[in-house]
């Protein structure tokens, strides 16, 4: 109420200020999307390695510079989520709840990513996935990007488990929780390639990746487990 007795009503919540790109920033991400767009289309239609990066600027009608600017390597044109494929099964780890072992975090994170279908998993349609099978290049681009998880898997590891990072401990869990994943992502290119569709996919995931997971139970079920914060007194409120 007011000095006056008067009810005041209540002042609604100020919504979240998203910050406003700029005109510059906006246009650099146009291109970059652009060039990415007719990238993945010319290599589906022509193949990876018989694609040029002067096709691909000619056809975003761009510099070749530019193209190359925007992406350093020709394998960054196809697969452009590269760093997020990388980091997430660390940042999973990293992220994980109070009494929460990475076995269960990672499980829980790879069937919801089943659920979403999320390409970052692999669910990357037919003729996408038929473009990396069919590229020597990319095929191998793909089995480095599985070692660089697995690389990032075990420093998240280590560090989360206040152990040294040269610690075989860390590097073996990373090794097995990589591994399942590796597996994972196989069986989703394999039935994308025997045309099963994204939700027929996931439908097998959903019942084979538990199974997967179960496996490392015996080994992992209480390795890294996050203990609840105790209290001041250390009487665990």
């Amino acid at each position: 109420m007011d000095p006056n007795g008067t009810p005041v009503p209540p002042v609604p919540p100020v919504p979240p200020v998203t910050p406003v790109l700029g005109l510059r920033e906006t246009k650099k991400r146009e291109t970059r999307q652009l060039i990415s767009d007719h990238a993945t289309r010319l290599f589906i239609e022509r193949g990876f390695d018989r694609t040029t990066i002067a096709e691909i600027a000619d056809a975003a009608r761009v510099a070749k510079k530019t193209v190359t600017n925007y992406f350093p390597r020709k394998e960054d044109l196809a697969l452009d989520h590269q760093e997020e494929f990388v980091a997430a099964l660390a940042a999973t780890v990293t992220a994980r709840g109070t009494g929460e072992s990475p076995l269960t975090a990672l499980r829980h994170a790879f069937l919801a990513s089943v659920a979403a279908q999320d390409p970052v998993a692999g669910f990357a349609g037919a003729a996408f996935t038929r473009m990396i099978a069919d590229s020597p290049t990319l095929t191998s681009c793909l089995r480095g990007l599985h070692d660089r998880r697995e690389e990032a898997l075990a420093e998240a590891l280590a560090d989360t488990t206040d152990t040294p990072p040269d610690d075989i401990t860390p590097r073996t869990a990373a090794a097995l929780l990589g591994g399942v994943h590796r597996v994972l992502f196989t069986r989703i290119q394999e039935l994308t390639l025997a045309g099963r569709t994204n939700p027929e996919i996931a439908e097998v995931l959903a019942r084979e990746a538990p199974r997967a997971f179960d496996l490392l139970t015996p080994a992992l079920a209480e390795y890294g487990r996050r203990a609840p914060v105790s209290g001041p007194a250390g009487d665990g409120s």
